[in-house]
């Protein structure tokens, strides 16, 4: 109880916000949070529409924009409304009429997560400033614009805090100077718009972001996928794909999309390095990424996504090429901040799935996502940075969660999760945390969420919401053994709110 009373009085403190679930959102749709989120911030049809229509969505009780009326961009509410008219009747789109305009009201909103952590095994020395276990920590601390700019223009854009890990800024090498606690997040900003052609409706796009995946509709790519929160001081494997947050914040990068018919999505983006100045200027660690990109690295991604009564359906394929350039001494013991001629190649290929249902008074979703990495280390074998000229490393995660009730409503996920890979005796060293020389984790992850203002209005609604999580992860294998590897379990309970 204790424990549950800290957590609650340190969000209470700190303020909040989900960070796809915003009160911004909510004041512009005038939608519960539940109309468009299953446990936030997992989508619903309704939730992953109004996405793609560009954020630009009115029907509230405050104007859409500073320039039109109170329900916004017309053709966005329309093509949302029908779309909610064939799915479930119309009864959630129909509703976001208002009866009266208020004004307008800037999309701003702020969340703050407070989260408890218990590790199975004490936190390795030096732990400062925390406790070697059970402690309380208030990250992530974001503030959003999140809603219409223009009838036609909306924007996700985010600004964290994030607290300082258990050795950062306390290991005194020079490459310090260049970690931030204040950095840019997640951005996409879109232009949206609707056309028919012959008997095909069409939505249509662009879209400028800064972390590839995170303008994806579906929570199976990376920057959407469950977990939705995470402790800082819990472990995690140290081998992941690169499109799975390697660049995240330090790239940008503009592309179009099309929905045809609401059925068929398609999408291609090219993406390109921040110089290093200029990440360092935007609060991010230019040293955080394995290096720069040598030229424009192109994403695609396709998706077939049929529907039929309270039933949604989808299956696809999305991925990557990457050619990084790796940095000379990411250590600044130099002092230099150049990057080597030669490039690493890397090439992901994505495939998921998700099938989602709507009851009465309940939503199933299950998930899954296979990542299969092609790396051609043109540039880090000569050096020695690896012992093969090539590898191969894969990822999969199988998710299912159950939500149910209104308000007073309850979710339950389940994860199974899996790396594997090629053995290389200098990526996977001893010395970088690894046994075996492998990249190979697997483990079990299960989390029960309680959002006391699922489909109602909350206090002071559409300005807060809230959502209270018990998160355990359980690791099989963890860098390479299973010897020791339950150590890293971890105990995550944290409190989720958005003003």
């Amino acid at each position: 109880m204790a424990i549950c009373a800290a957590v609650v009085l340190l969000v209470m403190i700190g303020g909040a916000a989900p960070a796809s679930a915003l009160p911004s959102f909510a004041r512009q749709t005038g939608q519960p949070c539940g109309t468009c989120h299953t446990s936030f911030p997992g989508l619903t049809p309704f939730g992953r529409r109004f996405k793609l229509l560009g954020y630009t969505t009115g029907g509230g009780l405050y104007k859409t924009t500073p320039f039109g009326n109170n329900n916004g961009p017309q053709q966005a509410y329309a093509a949302l409304r029908d779309y909610a008219n064939r799915t479930d009747g119309g009864g959630a789109a129909q509703s976001a009429t208002s009866s009266g305009e208020r004004g307008w009201v800037p999309p701003i909103s702020m969340m703050a997560i407070a989260g408890f952590t218990h590790t199975q095994a004490d936190i390795p020395a030096p732990t400062d400033p925390y406790r070697p276990n059970d402690n309380t920590v208030l990250t992530p601390f974001s503030g959003f614009w999140g809603g219409a700019v223009t009838s036609n223009i909306g924007a996700f854009a985010q600004v964290t805090y994030n607290a300082p890990g258990p050795v950062s800024g306390l290991s005194g090498t020079p490459a310090d100077k260049f970690l931030h606690t204040w950095t840019w997040d997640n951005t996409d900003v879109r232009f949206a718009s609707t056309t028919r052609i012959g008997p095909l409706d069409i939505i249509y796009g662009i879209t400028a972001n800064n972390n590839p995946t995170v303008q994806d509709l579906w929570n199976t790519t990376p920057a959407w996928t469950f977990p939705y929160a995470v402790s800082n001081l819990g472990s995690t494997p140290g081998a992941r794909t690169i499109i799975e947050g390697a660049f995240a914040a330090h790239a940008v990068g503009v592309g179009g999309y099309t929905m045809i018919n609401d059925m068929l999505y398609l999408e291609a983006t090219g993406y390109q390095t921040l110089r290093f100045g200029q990440q360092n200027s935007l609060g991010v660690d230019p040293f955080g990424a394995p290096g720069l990109f040598s030229g424009v690295a192109p994403y695609w991604r396709v998706a077939l996504e049929p529907h039929w009564g309270p039933h949604t359906f989808m299956i696809g394929t999305y991925g990557m090429v990457f050619n990084v350039n790796p940095w000379i001494d990411s250590t600044f013991v130099q002092g230099a901040t150049g990057v080597l001629g030669i490039a690493d190649r890397f090439t992901d290929v994505g495939f998921d799935s998700q099938y989602q249902y709507q009851g009465s008074n309940y939503w199933v979703t299950l998930r899954a996502n296979y990542l299969r990495e092609f790396q051609q280390l043109n540039a880090s074998f000569p050096t020695g940075a690896s012992a093969n000229p090539s590898n191969l490393l894969n990822s999969l995660r199988l998710t299912g969660e159950v939500t149910f009730g209104g308000d007073n409503r309850f979710a339950l996920t389940g994860q199974y999760f899996k790396i594997w890979g090629t053995p290389d005796a200098n990526l996977y060293s001893v010395g970088g945390g690894f046994a075996n020389n492998s990249p190979n984790s697997s483990g079990w992850m299960a989390e029960l969420d309680y959002i006391p203002f699922g489909m109602g209005k909350a206090p002071g609604w559409p300005w807060f919401n809230a959502k209270i999580g018990l998160q355990y992860v359980y690791y099989n294998k963890f860098n390479g053994t299973t010897l020791g590897a339950q150590d890293n379990n971890t105990v995550f309970l944290h409190a989720w709110f958005a003003m």
